[in-house]
């Protein structure tokens, strides 16, 4: 007797189950995905990578990059060429390679200032204007805007070659991302200036 007062209740309950398998039947499959190495924060350039700035997430397949990196091993001990927003996928371009490069639209100077220990105090990441000022103690102009001081992955990486500030003295060079046009200044007044740095924001 109860069943049968109770009959609709499980027609209704039966009807939501059947309806339920049907929609899922119907639901397409997901989408096929690929693993993708991603910056688990935000990330400044210059930074050295850990397994602690890195993880892998799955993207689709569609819209994972070309040549993305799978394993975070390839990546952890690199540096990054320019800030990484958390959840980017860490692409080879985003490095700073062997033969180090900085963002797209600047060349790689290598400057030595006139205090030695100015290399010291300067980080992979950070922004400086470079001031250049006479040997006479005259006014410094700015010959470089913002540049943006990058990893040096060889102890020696040659100013001549680079063709900056090309001196035989044992100070440590600093390597700048800067202008195109900035590098020729900075190889002139390498030449007869004495170079400086302001850090700036």
């Amino acid at each position: 007797m109860h069943l049968w007062r109770a009959r609709f209740l499980v027609c209704a309950v039966l009807l939501g189950i059947a309806a339920g398998c049907t929609v899922q039947a119907l639901r397409p499959p997901d989408p096929p995905t690929a693993a993708v190495v991603v910056a688990a924060r935000d990330i400044a350039a210059g930074t050295d990578l850990t397994g602690a700035d890195v993880r892998v997430a799955r993207l689709p397949t569609a819209v994972a990059p070309r040549g993305a990196v799978t394993d975070p091993g390839d990546v952890v001990g690199s540096s990054t060429a320019v800030p990484l927003a958390t959840g980017i996928p860490v692409l080879p371009g985003l490095l700073v390679a062997d033969e180090v490069h900085g963002p797209p639209g600047t060349v790689v100077a290598t400057v030595r200032f006139a205090d030695p220990a100015v290399a010291g105090l300067l980080s992979a990441g950070m922004r400086v204007d470079v001031l250049a000022a006479t040997p006479e103690g005259g006014p410094g102009g700015v010959v470089a805007s913002r540049a943006l001081v990058l990893p040096v992955t060889r102890r020696g990486a040659s100013s001549a070659a680079l063709g900056i500030g090309g001196t035989t003295d044992d100070s440590v060079p600093v390597l700048l991302a800067v202008a195109p046009h900035e590098a020729a200044t900075l190889a002139g007044a390498a030449a007869s200036a004495l170079l400086s740095a302001v850090v700036v924001s």
